[in-house]
């Protein structure tokens, strides 16, 4: 993408006359801002070990409504029971194919900003932040009221179909009221050729309360897969992260988490597989600015072929955050000696009374545990598959939700028969 693609495709939402006019100011401040700082590129820290390669070379537009038909979907192989589905189809809400969820408050994202008087102020100037407020064209914000306790998990499967090379940029606001607790289901799933998604989501817990959220992407394998996670927990909150990710030529992910009251707790996990030569990243950010929070991260990859990963962790404990317990690991399977692996886990502490840990592992599959259970009878093939489920199966506890566990698990085995 070029500056002049973006400028084109900017003026053409702005004056699409279904979007409201009140958030146009957030949009073109936005957009000047991204103007200014343009794309992000290798000289940038955090930036460095990602390649855009692909996404410079490709041309996207906007998704237009006739993007929007459903009638080629068979939504059955995306089935997870017992979950109430909200479907998007290239960016477009389909009410027809969705749930019908009473007792939730739900609201378009165009909605929330204007009951926040279009004056939200996010929490990051990444160069994709900026281009998601300036194109913001889909998603559905949810509210939770003081005490809600919504037992089905909410999905928002997010479907690229289209033909042509779309642009969709959700933005996602989750609000969760003292003492309310829900699990939220992002799933992203897709057979174009060529598509890239912009994600932004914006968790904010307030005291009490809980939020599961479970990320799935399998797009296309040249899709590009941009997904921003910011998270605001108040005292006593718990907010529990899974994510899967396959299938994308590109998937980066950026989670930033602020710990703001005392007693708050965070679990951040992920498992990538990746073939071919794809890369998948994971930019983990843990502020705990409050003092007796508890914090995790656990994020593996499994890299065949010519992938790459990427995992960029830090734990930040700032001075007023006494008694912190933080743990973070990174453990990555090398399948092939074409893959790479990049891991830069990182602590910075300003307190004198925590309790922090970090790790990081990479290596083949061990020799002698295949030698020894080959001589146990299994072939080589069922050997090596054994020991990455072994090395995957932990971070499959998070899951509460058997059904959703189930489906996950399904998609894990699915690509170690493909991959193996």
């Amino acid at each position: 993408m070029k500056s002049l693609d973006f400028q084109n495709e900017f003026e053409k939402i702005i004056n699409r006359d279904y979007f409201s006019k009140e958030i146009l100011p957030l949009r073109k401040k936005a957009f000047d801002k991204f103007s200014e700082v343009g794309l992000p590129n290798k000289k940038l820290e955090d930036w460095r070990f990602t390649n855009l390669n692909h996404f410079l070379k490709s041309s996207y537009v906007l998704s237009e409504l006739e993007h929007g038909d459903p009638s080629n979907i068979d939504l059955s192989q995306f089935a997870i029971p017992n979950t109430n589905t909200l479907v998007f189809v290239n960016g477009h809400f389909k009410k027809e194919l969705s749930d019908t969820i009473d007792g939730v408050k739900l609201l378009s994202s165009q909605e929330y900003l204007e009951l926040k008087n279009g004056s939200f102020q996010y929490p990051s100037e990444c160069p994709f932040e900026l281009l998601n407020t300036s194109f913001m064209d889909s998603g559905i914000s949810i509210i939770l009221e003081e005490n809600q306790v919504i037992e089905k998990p909410i999905r928002f499967l997010f479907i690229a179909s289209a033909k042509e090379k779309l642009m969709v940029s959700p933005k996602i606001h989750i609000d969760c009221n003292p003492n309310s607790s829900l699990t939220f289901i992002e799933h992203k799933v897709g057979y174009s050729d060529d598509f890239f998604i912009n994600t932004s989501i914006n968790c904010f817990l307030d005291e009490g309360s809980s939020l599961n959220h479970i990320n799935i992407q399998s797009d296309s394998q040249k899709a590009v897969n941009i997904n921003k996670v910011y998270v605001k927990q108040s005292r006593d909150s718990q907010y529990t992260f899974f994510h899967l990710t396959l299938e994308s030529q590109l998937s980066r992910l950026d989670i930033k988490n602020d710990l703001n009251g005392e007693g708050a707790e965070c679990s951040l996990n992920g498992l990538s597989l990746s073939s071919k030569n794809e890369q998948l990243g994971s930019h983990i950010l843990t502020n705990h600015y409050s003092p007796n929070c508890l914090s995790s991260q656990n994020f593996k990859n499994i890299l065949h072929e010519k992938s790459s990963g990427i995992f960029n962790g830090k734990t930040v404990v700032h001075q007023d955050a006494q008694k912190t317990d933080s743990k973070q690991s990174n453990k990555n399977l090398i399948l092939s000696n074409n893959a790479l692996m990049n891991s830069n886990p990182q602590l910075e502490i300003y307190a004198d009374d925590v309790k922090c840990s970090h790790g990081s592992t990479t290596g083949a599959l061990d020799e002698d545990a295949i030698f020894y259970l080959r001589s146990r009878g299994l072939s080589l093939i069922n050997a090596q598959k054994l020991l990455m489920e072994g090395f995957a199966v932990e971070l499959f506890d998070v899951i509460k939700d058997d059904s959703v566990k189930t489906f996950i698990i399904n998609k894990f085995e699915k690509w170690l028969t493909e991959n193996n």
